[in-house]
């Protein structure tokens, strides 16, 4: 199959695009900067912006299946403020339907996030919601993937945690997470363990017409995923509590004077980042057999 994999050249598509080279398919990536490392030497690549029709149109010409992996970080605020997630996954995915559709593209597959609703409680989850319908609306053969946190080799999850302690208490010995770190709670999933199922979604006619809850194999809070990390530095850390009536108050100031998280993101840390339903199964794969989150980082249990 020829497969245009959309926003490629990120965490992700890295990874997907060389699974795809290696079960034999043509791929050619679409991005802004398409020329990063990491991408297999096999791999086309075309200039483009998903917020620009014209400049992407052309890449969609032979395709037969277009996976779309563009997506602004969640909790970061992104430049341009927080309509940029309409901007980017709504209107992003409205011109890549459109594309695929005056190409003859056969399948559509959309990178979701868990949660996502047009009446969402945060900008990118509306976002990922609207996308979602219009995915659904089209004349395409579709396939929904809505995944927990994805993490591995080249991704920002670990490093996220870190960043966290030097936003809210730079230079102390203590780390205060909003609520404990006890009121988010993630399903993190290890990227090798994810993309060998979106590349069945791309060959399979089964998986068609369908949504899927992919998370990992554990459900982790934040601040177990916090001293996770720390542990596998070999770091001790003393996680308290900071009121989220507090933290709120602190984003909502900070977010006016260049801090990366404001009250969008800060709401996102409310939400849990869990599956209703693990829908693994549907790829023939046990939660038993997939990599939890402490063992990647080389921690035993």
């Amino acid at each position: 199959m020829n497969v245009l994999v959309v926003g490629g050249s990120g965490f992700i598509g890295t990874h997907l695009s060389e699974e795809l080279v290696e079960r034999g398919h043509e791929v050619t990536v679409l991005s802004r900067d398409p020329s990063g490392e990491g991408l297999p030497a096999e791999v086309e690549t075309y200039a483009g912006d998903v917020t620009d029709y014209d400049s992407i149109e052309g890449a969609f010409e032979g395709k037969d299946a277009v996976v779309f992996l563009v997506a602004l970080e969640p909790m970061y605020k992104p430049k341009g403020g927080d309509e940029m997630h309409d901007r980017v996954h709504r209107g992003g995915t409205e011109h890549c339907v459109r594309a695929a559709e005056a190409h003859g593209v056969d399948r559509f597959l959309q990178m979701s996030a868990l949660s996502a609703d047009p009446e969402a409680a945060t900008h990118y989850l509306r976002a990922k919601g609207r996308a979602e319908e219009l995915v659904r609306d089209s004349d395409l053969e579709w396939v929904i993937f809505r995944p927990s946190i994805v993490f591995g080799e080249g991704g920002g999850f670990v490093k996220f945690t870190e960043k966290l302690k030097s936003w809210f208490a730079p230079g102390l010995p203590v780390y205060p997470l909003p609520g404990g770190g006890k009121l988010t709670r993630f399903q993190p999933i290890l990227v090798d363990d994810f993309v060998p199922m979106m590349a069945d979604a791309v060959e399979d006619d089964e998986h068609v017409g369908q949504i899927y809850e992919i998370g990992g194999p554990e459900v982790l809070t934040l601040r177990e995923v916090t001293e996770a990390v720390y542990d596998a530095e070999g770091k001790s850390i003393s996680i308290v509590p900071l009121p989220m009536a507090v933290a709120n108050l602190g984003l909502s100031v900070l977010g006016t004077v260049g801090f990366p998280m404001g009250r969008d993101q800060f709401r996102s840390l409310r939400l849990d980042n869990t599956t209703d339903r693990n829908d693994v199964g549907a790829f023939g794969v046990s939660e038993s057999e997939m990599t939890t989150f402490r063992s990647y980082l080389g921690l035993a249990g």
